[in-house]
């Protein structure tokens, strides 16, 4: 992530703002909380927001960055010299994969999440959701933090992508829905591998005593979002910005659920301290729901370009969820307290902003 979205005052101000979340911060400190993708979009903004409120208040947690390259989680985080941070770099997805340090609470969030790589790496799509997860539940084991207290202690973090397609029942998917997926497709590796890996969390759970929550995450962006994300709305925003028109590969017809990072990184807290043993938790607002030429549309009229069509080529066709709606009901995790802090404009203004480093 170039340092300009770093030194942006707005991500500096919404750290401060989510370091602030008014949940019971009493439960993590002192607490070790290791976290698997951290140099990810949602990673790299929890590790902040948690070193943030190490530095900001009397909060003493030391986080654990996993990553597959030292190098790039040096490069990513500043706290080479601060004692709270420490950089383990390890594939997740390599069976038998597993820190030296013992951990608390692990936050999995290694994973492929955009199309392209759905199409081009298929297998570590899967691995890094099923492999990957039965390392990060066995390094929880082996942590004892299975057999202490009665909090959370393991974050699998899930996607809107285990609803399948909607079977045109119902216009919100709750925790309990769920749609159709063509288990023989491509495209299928990634939401079958977040439902296998809820039910491996729930086997954990009942044979070892891990005890996990599943937060499901929508659509997510950001300034943390990487160059190379393939998700429709990253490249929206990349081309916005590079003052190039806005391509939009479909008739823009779909629906989504959509999350402002800081959002979905305030979600994960609330689940980690408030949130219930073995349940799982939508993170979305209805305040983000689009349609995906309207978010095409938003971009181009933020960055002053038009908005083409064009046929998408064969290898993205491939990674394209075959879903048109999709939306998120977040009513169980509004009961916890949580609230999105962004609507889809003011979210996606304010990343185009940070993301020009303002």
């Amino acid at each position: 992530m170039p340092d300009q979205r770093l030194q942006s005052r707005l991500y500096q101000d919404d750290l401060s703002y989510y370091a602030a979340l008014p949940i019971d911060w009493s439960r993590l400190n002192g607490k070790t909380i290791a976290i698997s993708g951290a140099t990810g979009m949602i990673g790299t903004f929890l590790i902040d927001v948690l070193m943030r409120r190490n530095a900001e208040t009397d909060f003493q947690c030391d986080v654990i960055a996993i990553g597959r390259s030292a190098e790039r989680i040096r490069a990513r985080f500043p706290y080479a010299d601060d004692g709270h941070f420490h950089a383990v770099q390890m594939d997740v997805s390599v069976p038998g994969a597993c820190p030296d340090m013992p951990a608390d609470i692990v936050v999995h969030l290694a994973s492929t999440t955009h199309p392209r790589a759905y199409a081009t790496e298929p297998v570590a799509t899967i691995t890094s959701n099923v492999i990957g997860l039965k390392n990060l539940l066995d390094y929880v084991c082996r942590s004892d933090a299975a057999h202490r207290g009665d909090g959370i202690d393991f974050v699998f973090a899930s996607s809107v992508e285990v609803y399948g397609q909607n079977r045109g029942d119902t216009e919100r998917f709750d925790e309990r829905y769920c749609g159709y997926i063509d288990a023989n497709t491509l495209r299928a590796g990634y939401p079958e591998a977040k439902r296998l890996g809820e039910s491996l969390c729930q086997a954990y759970r009942e044979q070892y005593g891990v005890r996990p929550v599943m937060p499901r995450i929508a659509r997510t962006y950001g300034p943390t979002l990487h160059t190379d994300d393939s998700k429709a709305l990253s490249q929206f925003m990349h081309r916005g910005l590079a003052g190039e028109d806005i391509i939009l590969k479909s008739e823009g017809a779909q629906r989504y659920s959509y999350a402002y990072v800081g959002d979905t990184v305030s979600g994960l807290l609330y689940c980690m301290v408030q949130g219930k043993v073995g349940e799982a938790y939508n993170i979305a607002d209805s305040g983000s729901d689009c349609r995906l030429r309207d978010l095409a549309a938003l971009v181009a009229e933020c960055c002053g370009v038009k908005v083409r069509f064009e046929l998408p080529d064969e290898v993205e066709a491939k990674g394209y969820s075959k879903a048109t709606l999709a939306l998120m009901d977040g009513g169980k995790l509004a009961g916890l307290g949580w609230k999105a802090k962004y609507s889809i404009r003011q979210g996606i203004e304010r990343t185009l902003r940070a993301m020009r480093g303002i």
